[in-house]
């Protein structure tokens, strides 16, 4: 098994930069976070790894209720004596649906205990949440028990032989999220000082679990339906092959996984994709967004590091999760936009960087110095400088290849910039229309488009983003990359994708925060499926992909309280997508679709382009549900660009001067 997931790693390795930046080599991004996430004049470095490991596996903990889980505990080891050293040390412990005896053989920080801050004298513990792995009880994303589970696991780590009483969280994902919930429940005074997020949400229905309002098929099934299930009921197998004592244990934790896999997991997902109620925005999906209890966060006074990716299944809510924290602490809304020149903190820092889910999950050791300066700062008062940077945002530049050190979200600089649809032809799209982006508001004119299932679109980024990455995972180390991974033509062909593009950048312009493109368009059904991506078309025609979203047309009614304006123009428009506000459309009228396109950061070289796709599926990234497909068979659009009905999207521009 160790060789399995090292393999994984080798695959992985080499990637964690994404895909490659615009003519130029990026610099090293994780040197330049370390540099920019703490203010001059302070002096840090990691120090000697002076420590070895003397780990315990299988550990058991006893929650209030008398359910097991269980834990690997991994202390100091002093290398003279071959006993634990004497300490005391800081606790960091994660919490893992995974199983922390399987995904720790990578001996990484995103998925379990990690040598490289043991050795820099951490006692670092990972816990199989309740459920799952080796430990008992039954497993439900995200509930309240799991978070009562998280509070009582970081008194239990403060108490440790050799421990210092002081906490701090770590890990990727799921036990990113985790950290999050953990952190808002503990209270003020707790043992827990710090945590590092790596890749978490901010509002699960919105951010990843649907887009849009249409089910999110690539990360729903390959995650609900297979990597929760494999996992769950492959740890307690593994267990008792490690250790065939503990048989009728095994036993008896396998089949409290079985059962959760059916309950919670395969029920569950049947349930949604049939057009429950799960398939709103609902209270289930509320008691599992993140941005619900970040105020909480900033309340118990614990400072995060927060990792996202411009390519990440969290796109949207990483930068999200920054602007809440930020506005906690600066006593405003967390769910409202920062303002420009508005105070900031060192205590809470993103760094936005190239990635995707995998990469930065299966590489996260290119961030462990990143994580141990952090955790330095909160857990053993070293002055580092990291709670007084001036500049705690780090957003990678997809154009440059490095990263822009700044304040807000939005972004500082950026300014709303209407560009309409027009029927004048660029001359540069392998589409039917092959219409022009103006800042000229347009006079008349229609361009008709069609729905299906399935179209060219079958083969773009969004088809790797999706399924977490794995598609560019798998494929690093082939001769030459997988073409529609980075070009976005293929899926711009056909009867159901429409292009719009600007003339060439006169000068460098970065494209940078959330995007609306608002749609004008009448149809032949009660159903509409839009899906809105931007590119950077370079002057050979290449069309890179850089971002997307999506809308289903009876979820368009928007909450202009939640709606994020900037200058008067919405830029991230907010839909409630709940059963209530669900509106089927009107066929033959002409109907408004406000589309939240999700940020990106990229600087558009001079005579580059930009380029909107519309398309009406993104397959298999979006699969409706089966009463979403029957009112969308046979639909025909036609998107407006008149002077009544003026088609636009609204990008956040920085210009180079």
């Amino acid at each position: 098994m160790r060789s399995a997931l090292a393999l994984v790693a080798v695959l992985a390795a080499g990637v964690l930069t994404g895909p490659a930046a615009v003519a130029v080599t990026p610099p090293d991004p994780v040197q330049e976070a370390i540099d920019a996430s703490a203010a001059p004049g302070h002096s840090w470095t990691p120090g000697p790894a002076e420590y070895g490991e003397s780990k315990q596996e299988n550990v058991p903990v006893t929650m209030a209720d008398g359910t097991v889980l269980r834990a690997t505990v991994d202390t100091p080891l002093d290398k003279a004596t071959g006993q634990p050293a004497a300490g005391p040390f800081p606790v960091l412990l994660t919490q893992t649906p995974y199983g922390n005896q399987l995904a720790g053989q990578l001996g990484s920080s995103a998925v379990g205990v990690d040598p490289y801050f043991v050795s820099h004298g951490y006692i670092d513990v990972s816990v199989d949440v309740r459920g799952t792995g080796n430990s008992a009880g039954s497993f439900d994303l995200f509930d309240t028990q799991q978070t009562q589970d998280a509070v009582a696991m970081v008194n239990w780590a403060a108490g440790l032989p050799h421990a210092n009483g002081t906490v701090g969280l770590h890990g990727a994902s799921y036990l990113g999220i985790n950290q999050l919930f953990t952190a808002a429940a503990v209270g003020k005074n707790s043992p827990l000082k710090a945590i590092f997020p790596l890749i978490a949400a901010n509002d699960t229905y919105r951010d990843t679990a649907f887009m849009g309002g249409i089910p999110d098929a690539e990360f729903d099934l390959a995650y609900l339906g297979a990597l929760l299930p494999l996992v769950n009921l492959l740890n307690p197998a593994v267990a008792f092959l490690r250790n065939p004592a503990d048989l009728l244990s095994s036993a008896q934790v396998l089949a409290q996984h079985l059962q959760s896999t059916v309950s919670n997991n395969l029920l569950f997902l049947a349930q949604a994709y049939l057009g429950g109620p799960n398939s709103y925005d609902n209270q289930y999906w509320h008691d599992r967004a993140p941005q619900n209890v970040l105020r909480n966060v900033v309340a118990n006074g614990i400072p995060a590091y927060l990792v996202g990716g411009e390519h990440d299944i969290f796109q949207r809510g990483e930068p999200l999760n920054y602007a809440a924290l930020q506005n906690a602490w600066a006593g405003k809304p967390t769910t409202a936009p920062m303002s420009a020149g508005q105070p900031v903190t060192g205590r809470y820092q993103l760094l936005d960087g190239d990635y995707t889910h995998l990469q930065l999950a299966v590489n996260a050791s290119a961030l462990e110095e990143l994580q141990l300066k952090w955790f330095d700062t909160w857990l053993k008062g070293a002055d580092t400088g990291m709670g007084e940077t001036r500049t705690p945002l780090h957003y990678y530049d997809i154009g440059t290849g490095h990263y822009a050190q700044t304040t807000t979200y939005p972004l500082t600089g950026a300014k709303p910039t209407t560009y309409y649809f027009s029927g004048e032809r660029s001359g540069t799209a392998p589409s039917r229309n092959d219409g022009t982006l103006t800042t000229t508001a347009p006079l008349a004119g229609a361009d008709q488009v069609s729905w299906a299932p399935v179209s060219s679109s079958i083969c773009d980024r969004s088809a790797d983003q999706w399924i977490m990455g794995a598609v560019s995972l798998l494929t690093a180390n082939l001769p030459s990359p997988v073409p529609c991974l980075d070009d976005d033509r293929a899926a711009q062909t056909g009867p159901t994708a429409l292009t719009y593009t600007t003339e060439p950048m006169s000068g460098a312009t970065t494209l940078a925060g959330p995007i609306s493109a608002t749609l004008y368009a009448s149809a032949t059904t009660t159903q509409t499926e839009w899906v809105v991506n931007v590119e950077d078309v370079a002057p050979d025609g290449t069309s890179k992909p850089l971002t997307e979203g999506a809308l289903l047309g009876s979820a368009r009614a928007v909450d202009s309280s939640r709606s994020w304006t900037v200058d008067g123009k919405t830029v991230l428009p907010y839909h409630p997508y709940t059963a209530e506000a669900e509106k089927p459309v009107v066929p033959g009228a002409v109907t408004k679709y406000d589309v939240e396109v999700f940020p990106t950061y990229a600087t558009i070289a001079a005579g580059h382009r930009v380029r909107v796709t519309v398309n009406t599926n993104d397959f298999p990234h979006l699969l409706p549900t089966p009463p979403q497909l029957l009112s969308l068979l046979g639909g025909g659009y036609q998107v407006q660009h008149t002077a009544a009905h003026p088609s636009s999207v609204t990008l956040p521009l920085i210009s180079a001067s």
